[in-house]
């Protein structure tokens, strides 16, 4: 290995062999696994959330009761709701499958996209909420190092979930624990301290509602609850990633996805209403440089021996969870980009797989789009807050439609059908609620920038879709053209043939059977006419996020590989050739290709090695980015170890 080949395996850890039958099983999450890396996306918005939704009641304070059972009722009504999408979708049921599924493609698209920079909000949202926590108790003169704090957070997160996801979550885990432990504390001293004035509590809360109601009249005091009710809406992100991430879960993945949200649900109300109904107890106001959070904590501990260092521990406790919460857009965000890569609305490269089996370049994308939000808002969390909650509950209501839409349409065929709209659609009115109060309310003050990019996200998803549907149309007139051939009915009996060791051999890189390859076959008979009498066939069945579900889908991968090459197999030996095959599974098709080819050089010395390349009429720049490099790679490789390969040009375009 080179010195940076050796100090990269040194911080992002050894490959993983994915034939490992046990692999899976290595790298699933438990539900208590579960719950710390995707729960905590939903658990730390308590830190934001509420804090929102209080400070818009202004002097009406008292009504923040009634938010505490609005915020209990809905992050219930939306654990429920995503709960029956893991049921309904057990592969994993986020926002882009379950809209593509039920409501079509392009519904699909826009979830999927909104998702996206859903997740890079969420890291970005999560880190700037952790250092204002973090500064609450930091000297003041310390604020000029909490943007580059921020960045610095961002790349170790990056490298750290290069490793896997189950180290990233194995390390963050008493993070996690501390805060829980610590919140559970101030929620119970904060009314355990306040029980004996609860009842005047109430009962200026009641004044407060009926002085309101004389005042105001019941339109806008419906309206003021309805307004802070939305911009409290933070309070409920989160809570779609268990769902997002079901491929993650150990088995029985339904059982576990439930038992994590349930555990996601209990923990965020818990957390979010007692945060809020201690802001009341406490009569907490907002601080210059100073969370709400840190005011309440101040207030129920600074007079304690101890107390301050149990705020700070707090305080800490909250930012580092904020730090465990941006790995749900580490974990959820490259899947869902996967997702999209597969059926071709994203550059396809997003779908590959690293050797340590995680998306690699979906978790740069999702790290250094983080620092870019970063630098537009200066890590501003008001700013912030908006531009994340708009496209949460943009995926949040696509989903629900999709789900209403389902229960209305197979009601004949499913006994529960009322009860499963009621959820539903109460969900439905109640995202859509919150996504045009935030849009009204905040368009100006960041909601904007938001729509804007999720729009050119969109249009950028169609435009690759569509250059893929034309490079298809391209191969299929090439298959439409090659393929007539007849092949032996029963492909998998066709016998591979004895190949002589000395003779010259034509090794072709391949992947399915297509007109594509046979014109590869074609091209090296035009070059080289009569020279090559025998053929070998070599592919790489690469695992990549669509198939990295189970040994049962490895299984399948390998016998559709071997299958494609039996086909070119009994179509060469169909013209008059020998053939023979060979193939390998693998993460990375340039890694697996060069490893077959070495060992077939050394065993046919006269071998020369081919690999097809996509050519157009015009090369664009974008051309590199929608086109892996696979080709020349493999020959820079095999050309450095002294091995003969040529790249065939192939046109399609």
């Amino acid at each position: 290995m080179s010195e940076m080949q050796r100090i990269r395996r040194l911080i992002i850890g050894p490959p993983r062999d994915v034939n490992d039958p046990q692999i899976f099983h290595h790298l699933s999450l438990v539900a208590f696994f579960a719950w710390v890396g995707l729960g905590a996306d939903g658990l730390s918005s308590s830190a934001y959330g509420p804090e929102e939704a209080y400070k818009t009641l202004g002097g009406h304070f008292h009504l923040s009761i009634i938010l505490v059972g609005m915020t209990a009722i809905t992050i219930t009504v939306i654990a429920i709701a995503y709960s029956n999408l893991i049921q309904h979708f057990p592969g994993g049921g986020g926002g882009y499958l379950v809209a593509s599924k039920l409501l079509g493609s392009r519904a699909g698209v826009v979830s999927g996209c909104a998702l996206l920079v859903d997740y890079v909000l969420t890291i970005t949202v999560s880190i700037a909420s952790a250092c204002d926590q973090i500064w609450s108790f930091l000297p003041r003169h310390y604020s000029t190092y909490k943007l580059p704090a921020e960045f610095a957070l961002i790349l170790i997160l990056i490298i750290l979930n290069l490793r896997g996801v189950r180290e990233s979550v194995s390390i963050l885990t008493p993070i996690f624990m501390l805060f829980i432990a610590t919140h559970v504390i101030a929620i119970f001293y904060a009314i355990g301290s306040h029980f004996a004035a609860l009842p005047s509590v109430f009962r200026d809360a009641s004044i407060d509602f009926h002085t309101s109601v004389r005042t105001l009249g019941w339109g806008p005091l419906a309206l003021l609850l309805l307004r802070a009710y939305s911009l409290g809406g933070g309070t409920y992100t989160g809570i779609e990633a268990v769902s997002n991430g079901v491929s993650m879960l150990r088995e029985p993945r339904v059982r576990t996805g439930k038992r994590t949200m349930a555990l996601m649900a209990f923990s965020l109300a818990f957390t979010a209403g007692g945060i809020m109904f201690g802001y009341l107890l406490t009569r907490s106001t907002p601080a210059a440089g100073k969370t709400m959070n840190a005011v309440m904590l101040e207030r129920l501990f600074s007079s304690f021996h101890g107390g301050p260092a149990f705020v700070i521990i707090s305080l800490a406790a909250e930012g580092l969870l904020l730090i465990v919460a941006a790995q749900a857009g580490f974990l959820d965000g490259p899947r869902v980009l996967a997702n999209m890569a597969v059926d071709s609305w994203m550059p396809h490269r997003f779908s590959q797989l690293s050797d340590r089996l995680v998306t690699k370049n979906g978790i740069y994308l999702m790290g250094f789009a983080a620092i870019a939000a970063l630098v537009y808002t200066r890590g501003d969390i008001g700013m912030l807050v908006v531009m994340y909650s708009i496209n949460v509950f943009i995926t949040f209501s696509l989903t629900e439609l999709g789900m209403s839409r389902h229960w209305i349409k197979d009601r004949a065929k499913e006994p529960r059908w009322k009860s499963q709209l009621a959820i539903h659609g109460t969900g439905l009115v109640m995202c859509l609620s919150i996504l045009v109060v935030i849009i009204f309310e905040k368009f100006e003050k960041g909601g904007w920038i938001t729509v804007v990019v999720t729009s050119i996200v969109i249009a950028f998803a169609f435009w690759v879709h569509r250059h893929y549907q034309a490079v298809r149309e391209g191969l299929k007139r090439l298959d439409d053209i090659l393929t007539t051939v007849p092949l032996p009915r029963q492909i998998e009996q066709v016998e591979p043939s004895a190949l002589e060791k000395n003779q010259p051999t034509a090794v072709i890189s391949v992947a399915s059977f297509s007109g594509f390859g046979l014109h590869q076959i074609l091209s090296i008979h035009k070059s080289f006419p009569g020279y090559f009498k025998q053929f070998m066939f070599v592919s790489a069945a690469v695992v990549d996020s669509g198939t990295f579900k189970g040994a049962e889908e490895i299984d399948r991968l390998e016998q559709e590989t071997e299958a494609q090459l039996q086909k070119y197999v009994a179509w060469t030996q169909a013209n008059g050739l020998k053939a023979d095959y060979r193939m390998a599974v693998g993460t990375e098709a340039v890694a697996t290709i060069e490893e077959l080819c070495v060992a077939l050089a050394a065993e046919f010395p006269r071998a020369i090695f081919f690999m097809g390349r996509l050519i157009f009429r015009e090369e664009k720049w974008y051309h590199r980015v929608l086109h892996n490099e696979t080709p020349h790679a493999i020959q820079r490789r095999l050309q450095f170890q002294g091995i003969q390969a040529m790249v065939l040009p192939i046109r399609v375009l």
